[in-house]
Formats: structure tokens, sequence, C-alpha cells
């Protein structure tokens, strides 16, 4: 049971989750926790979970300064259902304590925003009280993300094809925001969302 207001803010890659967290951090100035920032956290070089990448993909996995190949790693864990299991089994746990870590240093009447794009897939609906999804149509989701990526277009398909299908996140969401539109569109919707969130009124700046 959540005892405060936390926005579980997830969608699917290249959707426009950053776009938000940005938007809501700048406007409403909203605590945004992010699950990508941790989980590259738990992959620096010297880390057990680094170490235990080495381990099991080779010296090939890491790049000259001793960082994580993450190119490398993509291609190996978006083709194959095991090993993406098995990486998220050594990232997942690491990204809940960071985010119960973080949370405790927060006031509790703050609203939080916690950008967690496999909240579903992770099974970390239960520290969320609310679901914010962020959507827009397929082919859209394609063409961002293969130039924001510089990714082929099977590249791009099988990292889509990896999540959970945009239509099953945006079923079980509280609030939808559709990002096939302009920018102010998707302002405008965070706005009509962010409105009736516990909490937040009083912490609006004019």
């Amino acid at each position: 049971m959540i005892s405060r207001s936390v926005i579980g803010l997830t969608g699917g890659i290249a959707t426009g989750k950053s776009t938000v967290c940005r938007y809501l951090a700048e406007r409403y100035q909203i605590p945004i926790l992010d699950a990508d920032l941790y989980a590259r956290a738990a992959v620096q070089p010297g880390s057990p979970i680094l170490r235990a990448i080495t381990q099991r993909y080779g010296p090939d996995i890491l790049l000259l300064e001793g960082q994580l190949h993450r190119a490398r790693l993509g291609e190996i864990v978006f083709n194959n259902a095991v090993e993406k299991a098995w990486l998220e089994a050594q990232i997942h746990p690491y990204v809940r304590d960071r985010f119960a870590q973080a949370v405790q240093q927060i006031p509790a009447e703050q609203t939080v925003v916690q950008a967690i794009p496999l909240l579903f897939e992770a099974n970390l609906t239960n520290q969320v009280s609310e679901i914010w999804v962020v959507t827009c149509s397929a082919a859209t989701q394609l063409k961002r993300l293969m130039q924001r990526d510089r990714l082929s277009l099977q590249q791009a398909q099988a990292r889509i094809a990896s999540q959970m299908p945009l239509v099953e996140k945006v079923a079980r969401a509280d609030s939808v925001l559709n990002n096939d539109g302009d920018l102010s569109s998707l302002q405008a919707q965070v706005d009509a969302a962010i409105a009736v969130v516990p909490y937040i009124n009083s912490q609006i700046t004019q």
C-alpha cells in the first residue's frame, strides 16, 4: 500500500518519457527518479554487476576504457529472451534498492515521479500509486527510435518487440499521454493529468 503520491511513468522505448519528465521537473518542480540512470550506475566499471556480465559474455563486452559496450550487449539481449531475463535479474534488484533509498530522502507530502520503462515487465507497479503511460503510433515510435539511436530497421524492431506491447500498457494506465502531436499538445495532456494528482496542487509554481 502506497501512502504517498508516486507517479509511475512508463511507456514504450522512444515514445517520449524523457520529454514528459523534463516538463514535470521544470514546470512543477517534481523530483524525478529515473530507472535508466540507476541501471547505468549498476554497471559502472568495478561494479559487481559489470563483473558478472563480463564473466558471462567475455572481455569483448567491455570497451577499451573498461566500460560496458552497450551496443554489443544490446545485440545479445534484444535477440535472446533468456539472456535478457538473466541481465534483468542482475540489474532490477539494484534499481529497486536505489528507488527505495531515494524515496526515503523526499518528504512524504511531496509528489514523486518514478520513471520506469519496464514498470510492468519488472513487476514494479506495487511501488507507485498511479501509472502514466506515454504512447504514440507504431510508425512514429519506430522512426524516432531509428533516428535517436541510429539503429537499422531490424535492430529497432527487435528492441520494440522485447517490451510489452504499448496497447497492453495503455490498458493498465491511470493516465495516457499521446505523443503523436507536437510538444504543446503533450504538455497540455501532462497539465490535465497532474491537476488531479493528490498533493500536487499546493506545489505548483504559478
